[in-house]
C-alpha cells in the first residue's frame, strides 16, 4: 500500500459523490452527488464549489464538444439521457433507453470518439438482481445496449491507443472488470474477456480511468484505496485513501497529473470511525499523466 499523500480538496459532505470529469477548458472538475440530485463544478485552486439541483438522481455526466442553448453537458439521469446547461441548471430530454422505473443510471463516461456511455442498476439494489445494462448514446441521440445482465454498472473507461473498452460489475458475487475490443468507427465492442477479478482484494471495483501508459486506475470501495492495474491485468499499485469508500477517480489539473477521487459520505452509509471527511473530494499526484475524457459530439 502506497503512502502517497492524498489531500482533501473539498469537504463536500456528499452523500454519494461520483462521476468526476475534468474540463481542460475551464480547469474545473465536474462531479455528481447521486442521492442529492446534484451536479457540482469545483475549482481545485480556489476551493469554490458551484452546485445545480437537477430534481432527480444524476448517475454520471460528460462534456459536450459543441455547447449550445441546450447546455455544455450530457448527463445520465434516473429518467434517461439529457443535455444539461450548468449555468442555468436546465435540462433537455434526449431519450430513455430502458424505461425501467425501478432502475437508475449509474457510472458513465464519454468515449474518445464522441459518444456517451452509461450503465444502469436496480435501485435500491437487493444485492442479487442483475437488471442493469450499459448503453451507448450516439451523437445523433439514439441509444444502443452494449452489455446486459449487470448488477451495479461501474468501471467504464477507454484506452484509445489500444482500442479497449472497460466496464465492471461491483456486485459482491461478481467483482469483475472486463475488457472488450472497441471499434472507434462503429462503437461496436467484441471479444469480451476478464481483465481482473477483485475477489482476493479487500474492496470491490467502482469507478475508473486510464493513464497515458494504458494502465487502469479504479476506486476499490470498502478498501480505503485506489488501485492501478497494468494493461495485462496485473495489480501494480495501491494508494491508500483517507476514506473507506472511494467511488471514482479521474486525472486532471493543468498538467493532467493530478488524480481526483470522489467518495461516499454519511447519510448513504453508516457513519464510520476515523473518516470525518467521508463524502469529500480528494486528490493526489501519483507521478503519471492521465488521459483527458472525450466529449459528446451531439
Amino acid at each position: 500500500m502506497s503512502d502517497l499523500a492524498v489531500d482533501l480538496v473539498l469537504d463536500a459532505h456528499a452523500t454519494l459523490g461520483e462521476g468526476p470529469v475534468w474540463s481542460t477548458d475551464e480547469q474545473r472538475l465536474y462531479w455528481v452527488d447521486i442521492m442529492k440530485n446534484e451536479i457540482h463544478r469545483t475549482d481545485p485552486a480556489s476551493g469554490k464549489d458551484e452546485v445545480r439541483d437537477l430534481g432527480e438522481q444524476v448517475g454520471s455526466l460528460g462534456l459536450r464538444a459543441h455547447p449550445d442553448a441546450k447546455g455544455n453537458l450530457v448527463a445520465a439521469l434516473r429518467s434517461g439521457f439529457y443535455y444539461v446547461d450548468f449555468a442555468s441548471g436546465t435540462k433537455t430530454f434526449i431519450c430513455d433507453p430502458e424505461n425501467k422505473p425501478n432502475n437508475r443510471m449509474n457510472d458513465g463516461r464519454c468515449d474518445p470518439y464522441g459518444a456517451f456511455w452509461a450503465g444502469t442498476m436496480l435501485d435500491p439494489s437487493d444485492r442479487k438482481t442483475r437488471t442493469g445494462s450499459i448503453w451507448r448514446l450516439a451523437p445523433d441521440g439514439t441509444a444502443s445496449m452494449k452489455v446486459d445482465d449487470i448488477g451495479v454498472s461501474n468501471g467504464i473507461a477507454f484506452d484509445a491507443e489500444r482500442h479497449y473498452f472497460y466496464c465492471a460489475d461491483t456486485f459482491a458475487d461478481v467483482q469483475t472488470v472486463w475488457r472488450f475490443d472497441h471499434d472507434p468507427d462503429t462503437g461496436a465492442i467484441s471479444n469480451r474477456r476478464i481483465f481482473f477479478t477483485a475477489h482476493e482484494l479487500p474492496g470491490r471495483p467502482d469507478g475508473a480511468c486510464v493513464d497515458v501508459e494504458g494502465c487502469y486506475w479504479v476506486a476499490l470501495t470498502s478498501c480505503w484505496s485506489v488501485a492501478r492495474f497494468t494493461p495485462d491485468g496485473k495489480l501494480d499499485r495501491l494508494i491508500k485513501t483517507p476514506v473507506q469508500k472511494p467511488t471514482m477517480c479521474v486525472f486532471g489539473g493543468a498538467d493532467m497529473s493530478t488524480l481526483f477521487i470522489t467518495s461516499m459520505g454519511f447519510g448513504y452509509l453508516p457513519q464510520a470511525e476515523g473518516q470525518p471527511h467521508a463524502g469529500g473530494l480528494f486528490a493526489c499526484r501519483p507521478g503519471v499523466m492521465g488521459v483527458a475524457d472525450g466529449k459528446f459530439r451531439g
